[in-house]
């Protein structure tokens, strides 16, 4: 099975394994992404259920993804604007309390069930020893985030 490094969602940390290619005329090998929205719902999911802290450009995802501007997000955690950015920036952590309550918003606005409790949701939204990987398996058109 092929992978690829997807970093065309602006993420460094997304894998997609089983990824399709073609040949392109000049014989490059080019990825074909059939669903890029199910594949970026997939990445959310990823992100979401990881059992540990989400760096500021999984945030930045995440809220892209939900559609929202950085002020409506600071507005739904009371903050500024400015702490968003400098989140996203990764200028500063985010903080565990506002990364629980942005996995919740995101659960409830992308539709990805959490399947966890309150606790465990806490739990992951501390900061870890490093950024891991989002690894995402292609089948058929589909694409589904596998257990971290």
């Amino acid at each position: 099975m092929k992978r690829y490094h997807y970093t065309e969602c602006g993420l460094d940390n997304v894998v997609i394994v089983g990824a399709n290619f073609l040949t392109a005329d000049d014989g490059e090998e080019v990825i074909v992404i059939p669903a890029a929205g199910k594949l970026h719902k997939a990445i959310a999911e990823g992100i979401l259920k990881r059992d540990s802290a989400m760096s500021g450009k999984e945030l930045r995802f995440l809220r892209t993804e939900m559609g929202m501007t950085q002020a409506q997000l600071a507005q739904y955690l009371h903050r500024d604007v400015q702490t968003v950015a400098r989140w996203e920036k990764g200028e500063v952590s985010l903080d565990g309390n506002a990364e629980t309550l942005v996995r919740l918003l995101a659960s409830e606005k992308l539709q990805i069930p959490l399947d966890t409790d309150m606790t465990s949701l806490s739990r992951w939204s501390t900061p870890s020893a490093g950024a891991r990987n989002i690894i995402i398996e292609a089948r058929g058109g589909s694409y589904y985030p596998k257990a971290a």
